[in-house]
């Protein structure tokens, strides 16, 4: 998850400098953060598939 945790960082800086609106930032961040928790769920699901 460690790149979803570096598009959050990117999207607060660009906040910060200016470059999108806080409504902006609002949005994309809860999508990042609900892909991520995708991923997460995802992720714990294949680790539990037995091996064949």
């Amino acid at each position: 998850m460690g790149s979803g945790a570096e598009l959050s960082y990117h999207l607060l800086l660009a906040r910060d400098l200016g470059f999108l609106k806080t409504e902006e930032y609002v949005d994309l961040s809860s999508a990042v953060d609900r892909v991520m928790k995708m991923l997460s769920a995802l992720s714990g699901k294949v680790r539990n598939i037995p091996a064949a």
